[in-house]
């Protein structure tokens, strides 16, 4: 079921509202002031544009403007990063959208993310773990915090490379795959 056709308590509670109000914060916290990052902060309007490999579903727009988050926009992010094989969603920390904003912002690129995943339920990253070492038991992604994202075009090394330098995020490069997982949880690399 599309969540635009439920009430969505998850964002009209307290502690939403609440994270929605300190992510701007806690963004410039994580960045800094340097350079094009610093635009992030400046009151320009923040958007992504998103394509989900596994549900063809696309985004494409503003999710920040006016100094806050667009509670429409993220709803519908919050649907198109669901766990597709159970059709779960959950509220995603918009510091995520924040970081894969920042990428596309240096990276000068206009080109849409193609998210292979987004939110995964206990039970779907559990049964990940067990197919693959690679897949964390503790995983940000069931947190609604990591992407595993890649750019048509682009590098997979050189995203991996300059999301790393930025520092702003975990930052997993799985050349193999052609992916690159980044999410909003401590600086650090694999």
């Amino acid at each position: 079921m599309h969540p635009s056709s439920l009430g969505c308590a998850c964002c009209d509670a307290p502690g939403r509202r609440l994270l929605l109000r300190g992510a701007a914060g806690l963004l410039c916290a994580a960045i800094g002031g340097g350079g094009a990052l610093a635009q992030v902060t400046a009151g320009v309007p923040r958007s992504l544009r998103i394509h989900r490999m596994q549900t063809e579903e696309d985004f494409d727009g503003v999710y920040w403007r006016d100094g806050r988050y667009d509670r429409e926009a993220l709803k519908q992010l919050d649907w198109l990063f669901r766990d597709p094989s159970r059709e779960e969603a959950t509220p995603m920390d918009p510091r995520l959208f924040d970081v894969m904003h920042t990428v596309a912002l240096q990276l000068e690129a206009s080109e849409a993310f193609q998210v292979i995943s987004g939110y995964r339920s206990p039970e779907t990253n559990a049964a990940r773990a067990r197919e693959s070492r690679r897949v964390s038991r503790a995983s940000l992604h069931m947190s609604g915090m990591a992407a595993d994202v890649r750019l048509p075009g682009r590098d997979s090394f050189g995203l991996a490379r300059l999301a790393a330098e930025m520092q702003i995020g975990g930052v997993g490069l799985y050349r193999r795959d052609g992916f690159v997982h980044l999410d909003c949880g401590p600086a650090r690399r694999w």
